[in-house]
């Protein structure tokens, strides 16, 4: 019996192309960031942690819901970082109950150099799209949007 699909070929199914696309991406993504002995998702977590600190304190939360990750796995991720020496958490400045999220010198210095790396992957992962990379950039930014 065959697969009761509605595409012609494996080739005309945008999940199945997105699905390869992502696994062929993460690959690469994680040769890139082997050298910093981070994963991606701690790369995602400490570069976007980094970016909104300078804003004040960020609750694990905040950073979760930017960085579009379960909030589960982002508290595990983060007491792996926290091992590291690369985030703490002090006290919250407004909240007594809560603690706030804070990189390290190092977190800091380590995001400052892998993120170098991976946008290089990047740069080289989607320049196949040529002229087409702003428009694609464009279209998963509105498939990112709930």
């Amino acid at each position: 019996m065959s697969l009761a699909t509605r595409h012609d070929s494996a080739d005309d199914s945008p999940g199945l192309l997105l699905w390869q696309v992502g696994n062929r991406w993460q690959a690469a993504q994680r040769t890139a960031l082997k050298p910093f002995g981070l994963t991606h998702v701690q790369f995602v977590l400490l570069a976007t942690l980094t970016y909104l600190g300078s804003s004040g304190p960020v609750t694990q939360k905040a950073l979760a819901d930017l960085a579009a990750t379960d909030p589960m796995m982002t508290s595990q991720v983060l007491r792996a970082l926290e091992g590291r020496e690369l985030v703490h958490r002090p006290e919250h400045p407004t909240d007594r109950r809560a603690r706030a999220l804070a990189v390290t010198p190092a977190g800091r210095e380590l995001a400052n150099r892998a993120v170098v790396a991976v946008e290089a992957c990047d740069a080289a992962f989607f320049a196949r799209l040529g002229d087409d990379g702003p428009a694609f950039t464009a279209a998963l930014r509105r498939l990112s949007r709930p």
